[in-house]
């Protein structure tokens, strides 16, 4: 029998995955609740033969802070694997998720058979990835590429850390970090989104995923 967990913020939508789940003679829903954080409490109280062998994941919530990449590679490497069932708003978190370590994404228009389906291969040690939702997560055409550096002094920035300390803070001269910060404004231009004040950058940081989005 497989272990699930459901971390899903709507009420109704978490309810209905746990039918679905329990509904299936070989799984059943060990937790459900609302967010990541909340999840990481209970499984560190939980003893190891009652823990989750599969966490679907809501990727972004409403009322709290969006999954956490860092989170979800910690799961990963204890065993747990992990689907990511969003309506994705944000490519860029799934493909930092992905990166961190997550086996699935399926969507939410997603049918019941397919969110089985990918559940089970992800189970036996597959990787699952809905076809529309792949196009999606491989390319954004309105998010600019942006080098390390530069998304670090667009997070930085969007932060709200003044120039000097973005410089500090990536080893550069302060002359560097607003020429990363001009070339990021640059990229932006390019794909018809420009951003001329802060307030711009942490709206275009948030949307593209580099944000958690209540900032």
């Amino acid at each position: 029998m497989y272990r699930v967990a459901i971390v899903e913020d709507h009420l109704l939508q978490r309810r209905y995955a746990t039918g679905l789940v329990n509904a299936q003679p070989d799984m059943t829903v060990v937790h459900d609740g609302e967010d990541l954080p909340s999840f990481m409490t209970w499984l560190e109280s939980t003893e190891r033969q009652s823990r989750p062998h599969l966490v679907l994941l809501d990727l972004m919530v409403e009322r709290g802070p969006d999954a956490c990449p860092s989170t979800v590679g910690r799961l990963v490497a204890s065993g747990i694997r992990v689907v990511l069932f969003s309506a994705l708003a944000s490519p860029p978190l799934a493909r930092q998720m992905i990166r961190a370590g997550a086996s699935g994404v399926i969507g939410k228009r997603d049918d019941e058979a397919t969110v089985l389906a990918a559940l089970r291969a992800v189970l036996a040690g597959q990787r699952w990835v809905s076809p529309e939702l792949a196009v999606l997560i491989a390319h954004d055409p309105q998010q600019p590429k942006l080098s390390d550096q530069e998304e670090r002094a667009l997070v930085l920035y969007a932060s709200g850390l003044s120039i000097d300390s973005v410089a500090a803070s990536i080893g550069v001269k302060p002359g560097t970090a607003k020429k990363y910060l001009h070339r990021v404004r640059e990229k932006y231009s390019a794909v018809d989104r420009p951003v001329t004040s802060r307030q711009d950058l942490i709206r275009a940081a948030a949307r593209d995923g580099y944000l958690p989005r209540h900032h």
